[in-house]
């Protein structure tokens, strides 16, 4: 260890420098496994190998070969730069003394899976180290075919593999970094809050982390036959198959074209893949039966992981961002109301069931709020009731403050909560902060970030992020807006909606 404008580290396999930035030392770049490309191709992560001397830790790792997303999913894939060393972890500590033993934040990206990479603005830890006195952990995980498809002569679920790699890092190194592997809190969103919930009954990742924060869950696991048919839709856009063999001769950067060709005729697939091939995504966690043995409800209310504190939730109006992406803003007949009603709603006549219970929605509103809890809601939900009921303890929350941008109209979006969780409003560009929050985040941003940085880092330390543990009597749940609340779970209509449906693995339609 060192102090001084280039802190120096000493990891397990070798010394690594960084930089003393606002008060914090940072490291970016580190590789917890070895590049998985070569011979390692489609492999479970392999440990790196030992090095002598300092290793600079200056910049980001490059990002895992990935999809476009947003708006413009349709153009080329943005290109990787910087080699293949994509699984790397960066951090922003407030002391590299081993005996400041501070919590620990380990941060996992969403993208559906199929996009996201720690380099992104939104994600600096800067904010939430300072104003938490906590060490922040990002990292890079490989997504899309390389990580999620069902390749044979491959382990499933690469992506999840990638991260419990990342989180034995954090146990073996982190002391040096002046955290603490025994109050290590995983938190996510979007498809990083599957990854979690997959990563809480996953037995490889069993006692890597004491506590989770699960930001909107989407609902997605897919059976092992559904994935494997999947993956031959995915390498049929190669003229391939999808095996080790075929896929390992084809450029890393190119395979994500395949997955974008693939998502744009993902609907002539419905009456094999069901509801999936009507999302934006061919990729979701896999449940093998090895890796992933079972889904997380299930898991969950089996008592799997009752011993780690849980905050789970979403945002208000989830779906609404995909409404822009697909431009339908303003654009939702009857019609397409009633087809995602049946295509997404639970129970025998989900259509007339959603339609009495809010008889006076719009079209539009109907077709975002089933989409809104198939998706993201009621999966965040009804995680937090299967860990209370396997004796875990959950807190849950709603984020209620709708999103600057376009006059309010996307109101409290899908990722919103995102550059809320990291304080990080300026240099957004054209991501999806940028988008959500403009150049002038408007008055009361930057007490609601403080909020949830505050409850973040809270339960990362103690456990407590400020307001009481679920229960199925009472439902106390956060509201997060410029006037925060405590009240009943506010989406009571929606609950009883989906109260008896079983989140489960997705299959295909003939199994």
């Amino acid at each position: 260890m060192s102090a001084g404008e280039f802190p120096e580290v000493a990891t397990v396999v070798g010394a690594v420098g960084g930089r003393r930035e606002g008060g914090l030392s940072v490291f970016r770049g580190i590789p917890f496994a070895q590049p998985p490309v070569g011979e390692l191709r489609f492999a479970a992560p392999r440990p790196v190998d030992r090095w002598d001397g300092v290793r600079e830790a200056f910049a980001f790792g490059p990002p895992p070969p990935q999809e476009a997303m947003g708006p413009d999913a349709s153009a080329p894939s943005p290109a990787s730069p910087g080699g293949d060393d994509w699984l790397t972890v960066n951090v922003w500590t407030p002391d590299t003394d081993p005996a400041a033993r501070r919590p620990v934040l380990v941060w996992i990206y969403g993208g559906a899976y199929k996009a996201g990479s720690a380099d992104d603005a939104s994600y600096d830890g800067a904010r939430l180290a300072q104003d938490g006195d906590v060490v922040v952990v990002t990292l890079n995980y490989r997504v899309g075919i390389e990580g999620f498809a069902r390749i044979e002569g491959a382990p499933a679920n690469r992506g999840l593999l990638d991260q419990v790699a990342a989180l034995e890092w954090v146990r073996e190194n982190i002391t040096a970094f002046g955290g603490d592997p025994d109050r290590v809190t995983v938190f996510g969103e979007s498809a990083g809050a599957g990854s979690i919930a997959a990563l809480l009954v996953m037995p490889r990742a069993r006692g890597l982390f004491r506590r989770a924060i699960a930001q909107s869950v989407p609902g997605t696991y897919f059976s092992d036959a559904l994935a494997g048919d999947i993956a031959e839709a995915l390498a049929g856009e190669l003229g391939l198959r999808p095996t080790v063999a075929d896929l390992a001769g084809v450029d890393p950067r190119k395979l994500p074209e395949a997955g974008a060709a693939l998502t744009l005729r993902m609907r002539e697939y419905v009456a094999r893949w069901g509801a999936v091939a009507l999302t934006p995504t061919p990729f979701s966690p896999v449940v093998d039966g090895d890796v992933l043995p079972t889904a997380p409800w299930e898991a969950l209310a089996g008592g799997a992981a009752r011993d780690v504190e849980l905050i789970v939730g979403h945002t208000r109006d989830e779906y609404r961002l995909f409404l822009m992406f697909g431009g339908l803003l303003g654009r939702v007949d009857d019609d397409m109301a009633a087809a995602v009603l049946r295509a997404f709603g639970p129970g025998p006549d989900p259509e007339q069931a959603y339609r009495a219970a809010f008889p006076d929605a719009s079209a539009e509103y109907l077709f975002e709020l089933v989409q809104s809890d198939w998706l993201f809601r009621m999966p965040s939900l009804h995680l937090a009731q299967a860990q209370v009921a396997g004796g875990g303890r959950a807190h849950v929350y709603e984020l209620t403050w709708p999103a600057p941008a376009l006059g309010g109209a996307l109101g409290a979006c899908h990722g919103l909560d995102v550059p809320l969780t990291f304080g990080n409003f300026g240099d957004l560009g054209a991501g999806l902060g940028g988008m959500l929050f403009g150049p002038t985040p408007p008055p009361g941003t930057e007490e609601l970030s403080a909020r949830f940085r505050a409850a973040w880092t809270s339960f990362a330390a103690t456990g407590d992020p400020g307001w009481p543990a679920y229960d199925t009597g009472r439902r106390l749940t956060r509201l997060l807006d410029t006037e925060p609340a405590v009240a009943a779970y506010p989406e009571e209509e929606s609950r009883r909606l989906w109260q008896e449906h079983t989140f489960d693995t997705l299959r295909l339609t003939t199994e």
